[in-house]
């Protein structure tokens, strides 16, 4: 037995349109899961769809961020084995330009929406005993840095959640944990000047940046039988970054 693999488990993946979130999309096809993705841009979810490995996979188009748009994609879902809420967005602003507007913004796609999503499936009945839940979190929620003051609030409060439904569904055998990844080259890294980005680099000890499927490959170890007693944890994964 490998106790790695995610061979007949069906994983929910949302963000799953680019990123992080694709790259978890097709680590867990890779290692022969039943994946449905869901994002909002449809076109996005299609490529990712055409660059997974395996048949049975899916996509449900659906903005988190409307609580309608959840329970119509939630009613096309089968019992889940995993999932794993990869969604989010990022605004850099000081304290003096933040509004209402601009923090409820950011707050609902990343900590609202997840939230609520988690809430409906579990209302339906639709984590199976032993369903793991894996939130991408960041170390911004404890590892401060200029402007980032709505970004980090988020995940902080995502943190919690992760923390309160890991003791409130322990009895159904259902885990929750979080995977904190430091800077991961992306689209939105490689937009950066170059200078602004080798002078970032050089604060983190392995002088480089993750990429997309090492955070990946640490979403499919959660969701594997390797972690069945693990919980409430926060795994960090950030190059030693915060060792500084």
């Amino acid at each position: 037995m490998n106790p790695f693999s995610l061979k007949g488990k069906k994983i929910l993946v949302t963000g799953a349109s680019s990123g992080i979130g694709r790259a978890i999309a097709v680590e867990c096809a890779a290692m022969e899961a039943m994946v449905i993705l869901t994002g909002r841009n449809e076109l996005r979810l299609k490529e990712t769809l055409s660059s997974m490995q395996g048949q049975g996979h899916m996509y449900l188009p659906a903005d988190l961020t409307n609580e309608s748009a959840i329970t119509a994609m939630v009613s096309g879902l089968p019992v889940l084995d995993g999932v794993v809420l990869s969604a989010g967005i990022q605004n850099r602003l000081p304290l003096k330009m933040i509004n209402r507007q601009k923090f409820t913004h950011l707050m609902d796609s990343n900590f609202i929406a997840p939230a609520l999503l988690i809430q409906q499936l579990h209302k339906k009945h639709l984590l199976s005993a032993g369903a793991s839940l894996v939130f991408i979190s960041s170390i911004a929620s404890a590892y401060a840095s200029l402007g980032n003051i709505m970004y980090m609030s988020s995940k902080g409060a995502l943190n919690s959640f992760m923390k309160g439904i890991a003791l409130e569904l322990a009895n159904k055998g259902i885990r929750a944990n979080a995977i904190q990844p430091g800077m991961i080259k992306t689209n939105l890294t490689s937009a950066l000047e170059e200078e602004t980005l080798l002078r970032d680099r050089a604060n983190y000890p392995l002088g480089r940046y993750g990429e997309p499927e090492e955070v990946a490959w640490a979403v499919v170890y959660l969701l594997s039988d390797a972690t069945k007693w693990m919980t409430g944890s926060l795994l960090t994964i950030d190059g030693g970054l915060t060792l500084r």
